[in-house]
């Protein structure tokens, strides 16, 4: 599969509770920024918000030039150390939440046979399961061979939300088919550092001591809320060169 221009962000809470959402959405936010700042375009395809306006879960797609290559390093588990609004006694929370960093695969890269599909089709629904749309636009695709479940409701049409429900879908095929290529060669590809497994600790955002560092290179950066609103180039950069030298 060549380099894509096209990816689905997932971020999900990890442990936490509500602060783990509410990190998910902060989260969300930096890599809408950044997306923002690149000139690249971004937009929901589903998402699960908290009770005091967090994300549970939410998957995006940002598309743009060179975008997986910039953003492939950002999969596994984030974490972030600092003191809730909502902590009375200013004890400090650690808590977590999950990136993954699919690239979008062409439809002609992924055989999907219609019989492996089950669609079923809902209301789109608001924050609090207050009804938006009175006509059923929201779609639920289950593959049955995989068990991959995917909604998606931000779109206004059926068929539209229907297309992006089939790209995450889509992708999360070809990272399969990318892991079990990874095992039966016994070989990482050499563009991923870590083994970008999802339950690495890869990012920790230590508000205390205004600190962001990444645990595979052992390093750190500062202004740690310059970067939670978009201001990556720093970090990125860093992977992109180190990389480099490694090759």
């Amino acid at each position: 599969m060549q380099e894509a221009n096209a990816i689905i962000l997932e971020i999900r809470a990890g442990v936490g509770g509500e602060e783990a959402a509410l990190f998910a959405a902060d989260l969300a936010q930096m890599y809408t920024k950044y997306a923002v700042k690149k000139s690249w375009s971004a937009s929901i395809i589903s998402s699960s918000p908290s009770d005091i306006g967090g994300y549970k879960e939410i998957i995006m797609e940002i598309k743009g030039l060179g975008i997986f290559k910039a953003l492939k390093y950002e999969s596994g588990v984030h974490r972030i150390q600092r003191i809730p609004k909502t902590e009375k006694s200013g004890r400090i929370h650690t808590s977590t939440a999950s990136v993954a960093i699919l690239p979008i695969p062409k439809v002609s890269e992924i055989d999907i046979r219609p019989s492996d599909l089950e669609m079923t089709f809902a209301r789109s629904s608001g924050p609090g399961g207050q009804n938006v749309n009175k006509v059923e636009t929201a779609v639920r695709i289950l593959h049955k061979p995989t068990g991959f479940v995917v909604f998606s409701q931000e779109e206004r049409s059926q068929q539209k939300n229907r297309e992006q429900a089939m790209k995450v879908i889509r992708a999360k095929l070809a990272e399969m088919q990318t892991i079990q290529q990874q095992t039966q060669t016994l070989q990482m590809r050499r563009e991923q550092i870590g083994t970008q497994d999802r339950s690495e600790k890869i990012r920790t955002y230590n508000f205390l001591q205004d600190r962001v560092t990444d645990h595979r290179f052992k390093k750190s950066w500062h202004n740690i809320e310059k970067i939670l609103a978009g201001d990556l180039d720093s970090i990125i950069n860093y992977f992109e060169k180190s990389q480099k030298s490694a090759l």
